[in-house]
């Protein structure tokens, strides 16, 4: 089994990891194609909580354009030190996908460590997440020179709220039976500031957006609406989701603001991920 490095959110992160050779090879060399490529994990950086602790943000990048990889926690998709499980997706859909969890580490983490490992068709690769200065991002303290925070997503509309990458998980497990839709109600608000991306252009006033992605689970998920409509002024949005196979899952919902921004890796400040658990009976 061979031992590969993963690409990171930028080319200088790769480089201190990977030689620029193997880089290139694995990115900007490598031909799309449809389906038989690999997944990688990738460090988008960190950001302080108001606690005191840090949340470590991780994406991936699947480079099949249309093949979709599932990777069952354990010894082929795992975090360490700790538990295999370190709420990382085992479901992998094509392309990039920045920011999709987080690993809260406490206050004193210093220069430890955690390791994300995917192993794909014979191959490992493995990114490590870290305090390290560079690569600390404004997830939740407003994008520089705009002030632009991330939306806040809600389970219960009178319930805490949580925002930024790290997002928060819904408080109760859901119970769905195979092939019987399971109701999914969310709220969403924002501070209706636009990001100073290049890449958004900004759009003010515009609602947030959401949308619903199988996160972890053993069988297939049907949404309704992946990207139901927010509506009045709490920001309320409902779809349902069809299970296919029995067993324990874990959705993701995630809300965009108004800059529409996905992939801002350098600062994170413009969306927000919620997780719901839902146990799938017979």
């Amino acid at each position: 089994m061979q031992l590969r490095c993963a690409f990171g959110a930028a080319m200088l992160a790769a480089l201190a990891v990977c030689s620029a050779a193997e880089a290139a090879a694995q990115v900007l060399l490598a031909p799309v194609r449809a389906a038989g490529q690999s997944v990688t994990p990738v460090f988008e950086g960190w950001y302080r909580n108001p606690d005191g602790t840090f949340s470590l943000s991780f994406g991936y990048f699947n480079r099949n354009a249309e093949e979709v990889l599932e990777i069952p926690i354990g010894p082929q998709n795992s975090m360490a030190p700790g538990r295999p499980d370190g709420g990382q997706p085992t479901h992998f859909a094509p392309r990039r996908h920045w920011g999709v969890f987080a690993v809260r580490v406490p206050a004193d983490f210093g220069e430890k460590r955690v390791i994300w490992t995917l192993v794909v068709r014979g191959e490992t690769f493995s990114v490590p997440g870290s305090l390290k200065a560079g690569w600390q991002i404004d997830a939740l303290e407003g994008e520089a020179g705009a002030g632009n925070t991330p939306p806040v997503l809600r389970f219960d509309g009178a319930g805490p709220g949580g925002h930024g990458p790290g997002g928060l998980m819904a408080a109760t497990v859901l119970t769905a039976t195979v092939g019987v839709p399971l109701d999914l109600v969310v709220w969403a608000t924002d501070d209706g500031r636009a990001s100073t991306s290049v890449a958004s252009g900004g759009r003010e006033g515009v609602p947030v957006t959401l949308t619903w992605f199988k996160h972890q689970g053993p069988g297939d998920v049907a949404f309704a609406d992946a990207s139901p409509d927010v509506a009045g002024a709490d920001g309320r949005a409902t779809t349902t989701a069809t299970f296919n196979a029995p067993g324990d899952y874990v959705l993701r919902v995630r809300a965009n603001d108004a800059s529409g921004v996905v992939g801002a890796g350098h600062a994170q400040c413009c969306w927000t991920n919620g997780f719901v658990k839902v146990r799938v009976n017979r």
